[in-house]
C-alpha cells in the first residue's frame, strides 16, 4: 500500500480533467449534483456526510474521478465496481480498502496523504478526538472526505428525503430507474437547505436531473416517501404527500409491493435483471 501511496503522491498534483470552470480549491462534482454543492464544487478540505451508502455517494465520487483525481474508498465491501465504473470512476486511479478494521482511522489518513478524494464508510460514529485528527490531516492534504454515516460537523449534509421507483404495473414488473429528492444543508454556505429532483439512477444508470413535477403520466409509478430510515408504499396510511407533490395522484397497485430500500448501490452495469439491488 505505501508504494501505491507514493505513485499516488507523485502524480495526482494536477487534475487534468477539472476544467475551466472549477476554481482551484475546489474539486468539481457531477452536472446533476452541481445546484446542490455551494459554488457547484467541492471545497478542499471540507467533510461531506451522507447518512448511508448508495448512488448518492458513487455519484460525487464518479464526478471527481472522472476529473482525473485519484480516490480512495474505505469500508465499503459491497462495493458494485461494474456500476461504479458504468457512472464514470476510473478504477485504474482509484484505491480500494474494502474492509480497513479496527485501524481504520490510520488507514483513512493513509488515503487523504496520497488522494484528493476519499470516501469513507465507517464502522462506527467516530470519536471527537478521531474526527479532529482526520479533519487536521484533511486540511493539510487539501482533499475532500465523504462520509457514508454520521459525522457531526461536517460541511456540507446530503440526504434523499423522497423516493419514487418506476417499472412495478398490476403488483408486477422490474425496477427500471428512481426519481428521488435530494436536500442538502450544513455549515457556512451550505447553511441554507436547498432541495434538487435526480434520477438515483435513470433507467440507462446514469445520475441525471429530474423533473420536479409529478410523473402522473407514468401510470406504474410506485410513490415511496422515505420515513425514519424505511421506504413506505403509496397509500399507506398516515404518510404525507412530499412537497410539491401534491397534483400527482396516487397509483392503486392492486397488489401492495413494497420497494427496496436503497442502502446499497443499485447494480446496473453488468447485471442480469434490471431490478437487482445491493
Amino acid at each position: 500500500m505505501e508504494a501505491a501511496l507514493a505513485e499516488v503522491i507523485r502524480t495526482s498534483q494536477v487534475l487534468p480533467g477539472a476544467g475551466a470552470g472549477t476554481p482551484p480549491d475546489a474539486l468539481p462534482v457531477a452536472a446533476p449534483l452541481r445546484d446542490l454543492i455551494p459554488g457547484g464544487a467541492l471545497a478542499r478540505g471540507s467533510v461531506v456526510a451522507v447518512p448511508e451508502f448508495g448512488l448518492l455517494c458513487l455519484a460525487l465520487a464518479a464526478g471527481v474521478s472522472a476529473a482525473g483525481a485519484w480516490c480512495g474508498l474505505a469500508g465499503v465491501p459491497e462495493l458494485g465496481v461494474l456500476a461504479a465504473a458504468g457512472l464514470g470512476l476510473d478504477t485504474e486511479r482509484t484505491l480500494l480498502i474494502p474492509r480497513p478494521g479496527t485501524a481504520w482511522p490510520q488507514v483513512v489518513s493513509s488515503l487523504l496523504d496520497g488522494c484528493e478524494f476519499v470516501l469513507l464508510c465507517p464502522p462506527a460514529v467516530a470519536a471527537a478526538q478521531t474526527r479532529r485528527r482526520l479533519e487536521a490531516t484533511l486540511r493539510r492534504a487539501r482533499g475532500v472526505l465523504l462520509v457514508a454515516g454520521d459525522w457531526p460537523g461536517a460541511h456540507v449534509i446530503l440526504q434523499v428525503t423522497w423516493q419514487e421507483w418506476s417499472g412495478l404495473g398490476d403488483g408486477h414488473g422490474r425496477l427500471r430507474a428512481c426519481r428521488a429528492e435530494v436536500m442538502a444543508a450544513g455549515r457556512g454556505a451550505a447553511a441554507r437547505p436547498r432541495t434538487r429532483w435526480l434520477w438515483l439512477p435513470a433507467e440507462d444508470g446514469t445520475v441525471a436531473a429530474a423533473d420536479a413535477l409529478g410523473m402522473a403520466d407514468v401510470p406504474e409509478v410506485m410513490r415511496a416517501p422515505k420515513v425514519a430510515g424505511a421506504l413506505r408504499t403509496a397509500g399507506t396510511p398516515g404518510v404525507a404527500d412530499a412537497p410539491g407533490m401534491a397534483d400527482v395522484p396516487e397509483v392503486t397497485v392492486p397488489r401492495v409491493v413494497r420497494a427496496p430500500k436503497v442502502a446499497g448501490v443499485l447494480r446496473i452495469a453488468g447485471r442480469p435483471k434490471s431490478d437487482e439491488c445491493v
